[in-house]
């Protein structure tokens, strides 16, 4: 795709807000996306050699190998969505082989479901395609809902069906945080031990993040400290929401109130209103781009293409490592969803989208 057609799906305004942008913080400063990006970085950590090999497996393979970024299909939606819901607009993806299918002709790096979807067909695709095994999950089933993630599978399944990774969410700053962060990070060390790579899905979860009627679920500071967290367990890649927003920590500490703790530089100098300065800051919050930062995709709407678009170029001059879109692209036939995560990957792909 060239930077016309990009321009074009942008639109101009949005193009020139977005492609010229200069960052806060220096690229410089980060440790980028590179082919190289395994011997650069993972080669010198602690990580098994094992690890390496499957974390390379993954940079290798589909549109995107041997650049540095990824774009992995995710589809947990059955369990964490409810599966009609989720698969009542397009129900062929109530068949596992299909998410995979789509995965393969979508030219994904990854492919990342649960134990049912991936093992039900993993002797004919796991050879095929990188498996991203998630283990946990918050099911909607349990009333009144609650949101709580629960183990639905073993590392050790995730081992025997050929995963090349494991995956895990944690809903940081909810109830159970405390429990999931210790259970997630027993889980990571094991899938290191036994020579596969962890992704972690860093989302926030408590009612008190919406105040003054604002959502800060996705603001850059928390979304930030929950990345810092999710490397700290030795996460190689975090999955996190595009940033919206920013100043949470000052939002839930008015009114004479004690929570978390901030900088005023981490609006000054660290970040801005701008997406690309807020998306920034939560590769900073990854070790200064150590750990990979994939952005995730959102729901499925009207726009889904100039969005998708829209957050990879995002990501990408924020010096991030790609994108995880998963309902943009199965809620859609087949045709429509592999031209939706081509587009993504033409972002990365394009050479004019550089890193602000």
């Amino acid at each position: 795709m060239s930077l016309d057609k990009i321009t074009t799906i942008l639109g101009d305004a949005e193009a020139e807000n977005l492609l010229n942008h200069k960052a806060k913080v220096s690229r410089e400063q980060l440790n980028l996306p590179g082919s190289d990006f395994v011997d650069r970085i993972f080669a010198l950590s602690d990580r098994p050699t094992p690890v390496l090999r499957s974390l390379q497996s993954i940079f290798s393979h589909g549109r995107l190998a041997d650049t540095g970024y990824v774009s992995i299909l995710p589809v947990d939606q059955g369990i964490e969505h409810s599966a009609a819901a989720s698969f009542a607009p397009n129900p062929i993806y109530f068949d596992p082989e299909n998410i995979v299918k789509l995965a393969i002709d979508g030219g994904c790096n990854a492919v990342a479901s649960t134990l049912g979807v991936l093992g039900i067909v993993a002797r004919k695709y796991a050879h095929k395609i990188p498996f991203i095994l998630k283990f946990n999950h918050n099911e909607l089933l349990t009333y009144p809902n609650k949101f709580d993630q629960v183990m639905f599978a073993s590392i050790e399944q995730a081992r025997d069906m050929g995963a090349v990774a494991v995956g895990a969410t944690i809903y940081f700053g909810s109830d159970e945080s405390t429990r999931q962060i210790v259970e997630v990070s027993e889980a990571f060390n094991i899938a290191h031990e036994m020579g596969m790579a962890t992704i972690l899905w860093c989302y926030l979860r408590n009612s008190a993040f919406k105040t003054g009627g604002v959502d800060y679920h996705t603001a850059a500071d928390l979304t930030g400290q929950a990345n810092h967290l999710g490397v700290t367990i030795e996460a190689d890649i975090i999955k996190q929401k595009l940033p919206e927003c920013n100043g949470a920590y000052n939002a839930l500490n008015e009114g004479g109130a004690s929570y978390g703790k901030t900088h005023k530089r981490v609006y000054s100098d660290l970040s801005s209103d701008h997406p690309i300065d807020l998306a920034r800051l939560q590769v900073i919050n990854c070790y200064m781009g150590r750990a990979g930062l994939i952005n995730s995709g959102g729901a499925s709407g009207e726009n889904d293409l100039a969005q998708a678009v829209k957050t990879a170029v995002i990501n990408k001059r924020a010096g991030g490592m790609g994108l995880i879109s998963g309902r943009k692209a199965f809620q859609k036939p087949m045709d429509v969803g592999v031209e939706l995560l081509n587009a993504i990957q033409d972002v990365y792909l394009n050479e004019e989208v550089t890193v602000a």
